[in-house]
């Protein structure tokens, strides 16, 4: 009885009746939210997690009540969004970590080394602007932003596996750039 009402909710709310989605918050937000405190830890990102695990059933329009009840389906939703922002912290941290590390290096090479340093930076520049922008969005997003392929795939809007394979195809283009790059300085 309960998964019909609700899949009577998300239907409404699929057809843009808010007041549905007030009725599943009311009925499911204290479930969302407390596996994202659990998982993250932190209020503001708990609060943050509730929200986009509601706004990502009102857009992606992914639930399907043949497969399960719409408590499994958040529930599944949430901690894959948990695991998905801690690995996008881990990403994060690892490259800060890396950053700094790296900036007290640069504080101690050579002129020589650092005018090298920059001219790699040029032609890593050249060889970005050289791939598809697509393929480039998406390498800027991982390695810049520190993002996962998923939170990408949210935030462009296109399936996880399209944004996986730009990022391949742009990796190898990069490769294939760089290396012809480097052979004309030669």
């Amino acid at each position: 009885m309960e998964q019909q009402a609700d899949s009577v909710l998300v239907t409404r709310l699929w057809q843009g009746d808010l007041a549905a989605m007030g009725s599943l918050y009311d009925r499911y937000g204290r479930l969302v939210y407390s596996l994202a405190l659990k998982g993250l830890g932190q209020v503001a990102e708990a609060e943050d997690l509730t929200q986009e695990v509601f706004l990502s059933l009102m857009r992606t329009r992914t639930y399907n009540p043949s497969r399960g009840s719409l408590a499994s389906y958040l529930t599944t939703l949430t901690r894959s969004r948990v695991i998905d922002r801690l690995r996008a912290q881990s990403t994060r941290q690892k490259y800060q970590h890396h950053w700094h590390r790296h900036q007290s290096a640069v504080d101690l090479t050579t002129p020589m080394k650092h005018l090298t340093q920059a001219e790699n930076r040029a032609l890593v520049k050249r060889a970005l602007f050289a791939l598809k922008p697509q393929q480039r969005q998406v390498l800027e997003m991982s390695y810049y932003e520190g993002l996962s392929h998923s939170d990408i795939a949210e935030q462009l809007e296109v399936p996880l596996g399209t944004v996986k394979s730009w990022a391949r195809r742009g990796l190898l283009q990069l490769r294939q750039q760089l290396s012809t790059l480097q052979e004309d300085l030669s």
